[in-house]
């Protein structure tokens, strides 16, 4: 009788082990954008592989413990759909995981609980219970012939439409639209970024800008570049929002603020280095052989500081802020489930003014300014928009998480607003430039996209705020490029091209790499109509062919 029951199951082991290695591809056949046949292509071929493998033992926990790096899948595919609703795991979601510290990682498994409860039950036993079973009696041989012929009938069906799909869809690639055989290829790919971008210090160890500064050498300027985390346009005063949300900087005087503002990446591992460096969407693999603007000013005889309340991440921010004179990573004496607010930069930057005189001065402050879990973001006391309070992210709690969003907003309107006081305070001639790297899904729609990141990106996460300050003393000297940078606040601008350039054309620094017409002081700027982004295999792909 036990050994009868053993076989049972063994049998039922051995199908749920296929169902839920099945899972993705069934929900995969709903959420995609694709034709039907090559739909139905990823769901019948697949399976039927899985299928097949499970057969190939007689012991079915064996075969599944072979599998674990498809179960893996199976549960990462399973979570992302619930974030994003739709998409395979992208390249740029593996390098998330290897640049997303613990805390940050913490924050977002603690709301999207219901997903990781899902994966757990579903997967977690099947694992232990494929441990446990083999030891039991081994499946009848009988059952396996049985199953191994469906299997390859199935194979054979799903090989029918594989063909097909790479016969009448000219489009259709093996490696990007069948799981999981893309999942496959993005991890591929991810791990030959990741050496590269380890690489770095020996591939771009003799590059140099040959910048010079085109001022003379004892006028005294200061510039500083505040790079936003997962600010949105949309939830900004000076964008138009209802709420006012950036009082302070609506009555700043010299203050430009950029309508039309697009970042061509919605993840932060991409988007802020080409804010700090020369390559786009277009040419974004030049990265692993260039340096940072940083560098730039300092060969045009600056004192450059990078401040920065993001954790070290091995990536080209990191490397990029270390080329500064001075560099600080706030989180460096902060242990791991350590919080600070952004506030903290401010000490930072007072302490390095008050201390470095020379007369050019270039600094670089990277914020955590709205990164979920937004609640972390800003001190009690600084709670404007209530509730603010929600048990986890989901649709049905969007006005709370709103109202923790918008006060992200204001924490970094006070922010900036002394920022420019210091800067202002130093009576040289100074601007202040402010970028988001990325902007971010709130439930807004019908589809209840919510956070960055998703491989097919939203206008929320597209569309960012871009504002540039000059002091009076700079406007009344350089009055052409602030009467360029008023004429270009409507044009449409891609930060990943303008940003570097604007800094270059505002500083009067000349290098090879500058561009006249992506400087949004020059008056030769010329406005980006067909904005790119940089999709997941770092191909520049156009942005109206991507958001809904």
């Amino acid at each position: 009788m036990k050994h009868s029951k053993n076989i049972i199951s063994q049998k039922v082991l051995f199908a749920l082990c296929v169902i839920a290695l099945a899972l993705p591809n069934v929900c995969l056949f709903f959420t995609e954008q694709m034709p039907l046949l090559a739909r139905a292509c990823n769901v019948v071929l697949p399976v039927s592989v899985y299928w097949w493998v499970m057969t190939l033992n007689s012991r079915p926990g064996r075969a599944f413990l072979w599998l674990f790096p498809l179960a893996f899948f199976a549960a990462f595919q399973i979570v992302l759909l619930y974030l994003f609703g739709n998409s395979v795991i992208s390249v740029d979601m593996f390098l998330n995981i290897v640049t997303t510290n613990f805390n940050e990682a913490g924050e977002l498994l603690g709301n999207i609980y219901p997903s990781v409860i899902f994966v757990v039950v579903v997967y977690l036993p099947l694992i232990v219970w494929s441990a446990l079973s083999l030891r039991c009696a081994p499946i009848e041989e009988s059952f396996r012939r049985a199953n191994k012929r469906w299997a390859k009938r199935g194979m054979m069906v799903g090989l029918v439409l594989l063909v097909a799909n790479c016969l009448w869809d000219k489009d259709y690639e093996v490696e990007r639209d069948l799981y999981p055989v893309n999942v496959a290829y993005n991890a591929v790919l991810a791990v030959d970024r990741n050496i590269k971008i380890d690489n770095y210090h020996n591939t771009s160890h003799d590059f140099t800008f040959n910048a010079v500064s085109a001022r003379d050498a004892t006028e005294k300027e200061l510039y500083v570049l505040v790079i936003g985390e997962t600010a949105r346009a949309a939830n900004f005063g000076v964008y138009g929002y209802e709420r006012n949300t950036t009082p302070l900087l609506g009555k700043l005087s010299n203050l430009v603020v950029f309508k039309q503002a697009f970042t061509q990446s919605n993840t932060t591992h991409k988007s802020v280095p080409m804010l700090m460096s020369g390559v786009s969407a277009d040419d974004y693999n030049d990265i692993y052989y260039q340096k940072s603007i940083i560098t730039a000013f300092k060969e045009a005889g600056y004192s450059t500081a990078y401040f920065s309340n993001q954790r070290r991440n091995n990536s080209f921010i990191d490397y990029f802020g270390e080329e500064a004179n001075v560099a600080v990573f706030l989180k460096d004496s902060v242990d791991i489930g350590g919080n600070v607010y952004d506030t903290e930069l401010l000490a930072r930057l007072d302490d390095y003014l008050a201390h470095d005189r020379s007369a050019k001065r270039f600094v670089v402050l990277q914020t955590y300014g709205s990164h979920f879990n937004y609640r972390e973001r800003y001190p009690i006391d600084k709670v404007y928009y209530k509730p603010d309070n929600y048990a986890s992210a989901s649709s049905e709690n969007r006005q709370a998480i709103v109202n923790a969003y918008d006060n992200t907003i204001r924490a970094t309107d006070e922010l900036l607003s002394e920022v420019v006081k210091m800067v202002e305070g130093q009576g040289v001639s100074s601007a202040v430039m402010y970028v988001s790297d990325h902007g971010e899904d709130i439930y807004d729609n019908e589809e209840n996209h919510f956070l960055h990141a998703s491989p097919i990106p939203t206008l929320y996460q597209l569309h960012v705020p871009l504002l540039v300050w000059t002091s009076p003393s700079y406007s009344a000297k350089y009055a052409m490029k602030c009467a360029a940078l008023r004429d270009n606040a409507e044009a449409e601008v891609a930060t990943s091209l303008a940003v570097f350039h604007t800094l270059f054309d505002i500083a009067d620094i000349n290098t090879p790499y500058k561009k006249d017409n992506s400087a949004l002081s020059n008056k030769d700027f010329k406005s980006q109509p067909y904005l790119k982004y940089l999709d997941d295999h770092n191909e520049a792909v156009a942005v109206s062919e991507l958001c809904r």
